[in-house]
């Protein structure tokens, strides 16, 4: 029978950056057992049962599907999440997000909205974090509403909710202390759609005009409205995209306007407060 350390050693995913961790993950799922169990028995064989469902899961990934789909669930911040082909996978460029939340606003109670939640993991992770604020999700997608809830549920937050609303449709009238979002940022024609993770991924999630620009200008354009004076709008973007949106916010008369780098090294975020 097969060993753990020779089923790892024999997984063949060539077009994987992270071969190895893929098989770890994958094994371990198969297994029921956490990553440290592969160390630690590395000559224990499987069984038949085992060696099906990980076959089964890495071939899933050598045609390209995601890690996170066929394990369904991802961890971002100090979270594990269900994830599903209904919304992207959180990311942990995303958390710069949350950790310039964290630093912009006090722990005194506010609310707080996330444009385009997904899985619901930047509110679920401010939640997570400040408990005198509330948090409301909002997404166009019935599917994903509903999986940040089963999230939310699961993670026993009550100081967050999640409704259907394209971007701001369903929000008339309410005002936050900041609106987090990260939105569709890719250009049409980005090579990148065709390569990787993102090709299982929604595209009405990843794509936004001819220019990747479309939905944070509407997000800037409408944002005011929905701000408490002083109120901060953080956006996550594109690596090349800071200072278009820079432009954009300023543009759109937000003060204090900056933006702030993810652990590459690249500006993926911006902000700005409104006066």
């Amino acid at each position: 029978m097969a060993t753990i350390q020779s089923l790892l050693n024999s997984a063949a995913l060539p077009d994987s950056p992270t071969a190895r961790l893929d098989a770890e993950l994958l094994l371990a799922a198969a297994l029921g057992k956490p990553r440290s169990y592969l160390r630690t028995w590395p000559e224990r064989e499987v069984d038949s049962a085992v060696l099906e469902r990980f076959h089964a899961a890495l071939g899933r990934r050598q045609a390209g599907e995601p890690v996170a789909y066929i394990l369904g669930q991802q961890g971002f911040w100090s979270l594990e999440l269900e994830v599903s082909a209904d919304t992207l996978i959180p990311r942990a460029d995303t958390e710069l997000l949350v950790e310039t939340t964290l630093e912009l606003l006090p722990a005194t109670p506010a609310r707080l909205l996330d444009l385009g939640t997904g899985t619901g993991a930047i509110a679920l992770a401010l939640a997570s974090e400040r408990p005198a604020w509330r948090l409301t999700g909002v997404d166009r997608v019935a599917e994903a509403v509903a999986l940040a809830e089963r999230n939310r549920l699961r993670l026993g937050l009550g100081n967050a909710e999640f409704r259907l609303s394209h971007w701001f449709a369903a929000l008339v009238g309410e005002r936050y202390a900041a609106i987090i979002s990260n939105p569709p940022y890719i250009a049409a024609d980005d090579r990148h759609l065709s390569e990787g993770d993102v090709r299982f991924e929604p595209a009405s999630a990843l794509v936004a005009g001819r220019d990747g620009l479309d939905d944070i200008r509407a997000i800037i354009h409408d944002a005011p409205q929905h701000l408490e004076a002083g109120g901060w709008l953080l956006l996550e973007h594109g690596f090349e995209q800071a200072g278009a949106v820079r432009e954009l916010l300023e543009r759109g008369g937000f003060a204090r306007v900056a933006s702030r780098r993810d652990l590459g090294g690249h500006e993926r975020i911006s902000l700005g407060q409104w006066t």
